[in-house]
């Protein structure tokens, strides 16, 4: 009943405007899901996956993981979770932290039109997490195989990625061959592509 409270209150309240959430509704609100994070621990022991994790504290946007996350090694990610126009098909994209994916490209290249962000209950629905949480880790949720993963060429290549481990106040550092060893054990297929965009900080 207070998980379902808290949720009516931050999204009548604030929408999608997750930055404006005060911190400490932010903790609350993330720290109801904690028992998640002993779920994803015990799959990816149980699949003789090898991931560091490391903790920080919590953080929602990009611009708050670049302060209060570690310097960590391999590579930063950003995860859209997104559903066509008629809110048919669904897809987690994971690309550089550092770039502005162009929707309207990356849905013409995907075959799927019109691309949207899905809403929070879609994301809790299909991949059992809440906004600022978003990772692929969290593919382990879509037994239904609902959700279709992309990513970003630049991340398949990279020798590791990070990832929240369904909370956000943790980063998972996952080698490549330990991402590909997971999305056999989740049964996920991948789409590696390039991804639409440009640099956040570029022209």
């Amino acid at each position: 009943m207070i998980s379902n409270k808290l949720r009516r209150i931050v999204r009548c309240r604030y929408g999608e405007r997750l930055a404006e959430v005060p911190r400490p509704v932010r903790a609350a609100f993330s720290s109801l899901y904690a028992p998640r994070l002993m779920d994803i621990t015990t799959f990816l022991a149980h699949h003789g996956i090898a991931a560091q994790r490391f903790e920080h504290p919590p953080v929602m946007t990009v611009e708050e993981s670049e302060r209060l996350v570690p310097r960590l090694p391999g590579a930063k990610t950003k995860n859209l979770f997104l559903r066509d126009k008629k809110g048919a098909r669904h897809f987690l994209v994971t690309v550089p932290h550092d770039i502005a994916v162009d929707l309207i490209a990356l849905g013409v290249q995907l075959g799927a039109g019109r691309l949207g962000f899905a809403s929070a209950e879609r994301l809790l629905k299909h991949l059992g997490i809440t906004p600022g949480s978003v990772s692929l880790l969290a593919l382990v949720n879509d037994t239904a195989h609902a959700v279709e993963f992309v990513i970003d060429r630049r991340l398949w290549d990279a020798n590791a990625v990070h990832a929240h481990p369904l909370v956000n106040d943790a980063t998972m550092v996952i080698p490549h061959a330990e991402l590909e060893r997971f999305l056999a054990a989740t049964g996920h297929s991948v789409r590696i592509i390039e991804v639409p965009g440009r640099d956040v900080d570029g022209p």
